[in-house]
């Protein structure tokens, strides 16, 4: 005979392989020790699971403050454009007045050369 076992030979260790495994697994059921890790692991778990709601809410807090303090740095900023642009406004208005300024002054010598050119040829016409 062949040392080869047979379909039935199979089956029937595949069923007992099942019904080790089912009991194996029945047991572990009612083992107070497994329970007593499970119950560890879910515990370790609940806290690592606080533990992590606490980074997040940290770190919420943690982006609300540099989206203040962006904010903060944006008004900052504005404040001194807008600073900037006054100094850069008064420095034009000084530009502007001491150009009509030396534009008077200007003109007021050009007259005065005109005005003195006119009493200069009238002075010739009349001969004294």
């Amino acid at each position: 005979m062949s040392k080869l076992p047979d379909l039935k030979d199979r089956l029937n260790a595949a069923a007992a392989a099942k019904k080790a495994m089912l009991e194996k697994f029945r047991a572990a059921a009612d083992d107070p020790e497994i329970a007593k890790r499970a119950a560890e692991r879910a515990a370790v778990n609940k806290a690592r699971e606080a533990r992590q709601a606490e980074r997040e809410a940290a770190k919420l807090a943690r982006k609300a403050e540099e989206a203040k303090e962006a904010a903060r740095a944006a008004e900052r900023a504005l404040q001194a454009q807008r600073e900037a642009e006054e100094v850069k406004a008064r420095a034009a208005a000084e530009k502007a007045a001491q150009d009509a300024a030396l534009a008077a002054e200007q003109k007021a010598a050009r007259d005065a050369r005109y005005a003195a050119r006119k009493a200069a040829k009238k002075e010739r016409r009349r001969g004294y």
